[in-house]
């Protein structure tokens, strides 16, 4: 569901006309076909996106975030649509006049230089003063923690310091434009969780518009100002890291964003006093009256439906706490909730995961124990009772809950 250049605020909501920002790089009904149009890797790809900000692409190998980025540095053609910096179309223009900087996958160092060389080299191309190259490389090197390794050379660096040259060869020279493919992920887990925190102070010194490409939702949600959730070479969604999570507009996009990912329910939904009666997977939820307005509105079959909980909206209910993702269950019995309250039900426990901040559990609704089909996670409190082959009641927070369209896939509550 790609969405309008006129239409993306820095929010991912509608962008007001007097919104006034500077607009750094646009793209407006970019396309690229590949072969003789067999194979579309992007399609209709428009956005706006403004000084400063840090952009990530996030979606499945083959969704097209990469083409999209090769198109903006000038290394693939759009098939159709146009590529604007700071106001300029630059279809045509070779990568170099773009005044862009990418950063790639694999460090691409020149082994036979030292790490002052390989910073100091896009400045030595372009002539710059030998004085005024190495005071940017020594600045340039502080600044990313580097500044002891100027005189080795790449096989003498560890993984995250070559990143970090690649990084300085990069920044030295203050591009428009930065492009980042996929640079973490040649590191080790540990490695990239530092390299995410050392790209934020990086981000947050140097201030240029970066765009950063990577198939990690965990770099998405840590690094974007923005994430562009993409499918199939279309957006999905595009949004903060926060609202993509808690508002997914369709069902890819909350299948894809979060870990566990969202529990999927076939469902129906029925009209009553006290609000919308969902049946899902064996067990029935209540939602709130506010809820039921906006079903009235819908003028949908009810019968066909896809509801979502995160694993992390349940709770034990003895304890407490529907898309659900994992942690939106709780353990009733952490709770003190009522049996028949709308927002609890029995489950059977297969699995128990102490994760340390955290237990997940797998689980299947009474009813339903021999169905491996039927099977969710949820994610409870460390307080929870739950042992494998007994019985727990579960609770849901109603308010995170999501109504899918069974044939769209769209969000039917956002």
């Amino acid at each position: 569901m790609s969405e309008s250049s006129e239409d993306i605020h820095v929010d991912g909501t509608a962008r007001e006309a007097s919104d006034e920002r500077d607009v750094s790089l646009r793209l407006d009904g970019v396309k690229k076909v590949f072969g003789d149009g067999e194979v579309v890797a992007v399609n209709d790809f428009s956005m706006e996106i403004y000084e400063g900000e840090f952009i990530v692409l996030v979606g499945p190998s083959g969704c097209g975030k990469t083409t999209t980025l090769r198109t903006v540095a000038g290394l693939e053609e759009p098939t159709e649509g146009r590529i604007l910096i700071d106001g300029e179309n630059v279809a045509g223009q070779d990568p170099r006049e773009r005044d862009i900087a990418m950063v790639f996958q694999s460090y691409a160092l020149y082994p036979h230089k030292t790490v002052r060389e390989n910073i100091g080299f896009p400045l030595e191309i372009r002539k710059y003063p030998a004085d005024e190259v190495e005071e940017r490389v020594v600045e340039t090197a502080e600044m990313l923690g580097i500044g002891e390794l100027l005189d080795r050379r790449p096989a003498d660096l560890s993984g995250g310091q070559q990143q970090r040259v690649a990084l300085g060869r990069a920044v030295i020279r203050s591009p428009k434009l930065f492009l980042f493919d996929e640079p973490l992920s040649n590191l080790d887990a540990k490695l990239r969780i530092e390299m995410r925190t050392e790209l934020n102070k990086l981000h947050d010194r140097v201030g240029k518009t970066s765009v950063y490409v990577t198939h990690d939702q965990a770099e998405a949600m840590t690094l974007g100002d923005r994430v562009v959730v993409m499918n199939d070479g279309e957006i999905q969604q595009v949004a903060p890291p926060e609202e993509v999570y808690a508002r997914p507009v369709n069902q890819f996009v909350a299948g894809f964003i979060g870990e566990p990912p969202m529990n999927i329910f076939d469902a129906s939904a029925t009209m009553t006093e006290d609000g919308v009666r969902v049946t899902a997977g064996g067990f029935d939820l209540t939602l709130p009256p506010s809820v039921a307005e906006t079903v009235r509105s819908w003028g949908r079959d009810l019968d066909r439906l896809e509801l979502g909980i995160r694993p992390e909206s349940f709770e034990d209910a003895a304890l407490l706490e529907l898309g659900i993702r994992p942690e939106s269950f709780e353990d009733a019995a952490l709770l003190d909730v009522p049996p028949a309250d709308g927002r609890s039900f029995e489950a059977r426990v297969m699995v128990v995961e102490p994760m340390g901040a955290h237990t997940d559990l797998a689980v299947r609704a009474t009813g339903h124990e021999d169905d491996e089909s039927a099977e969710f996670t949820a994610r409870v409190s460390n307080d929870t009772d739950a042992v494998a082959g007994e019985t727990v009641r579960l609770a849901v927070a109603l308010d995170e809950v999501h109504l899918f369209d069974a044939v769209s896939g769209d969000n039917l509550l956002v």
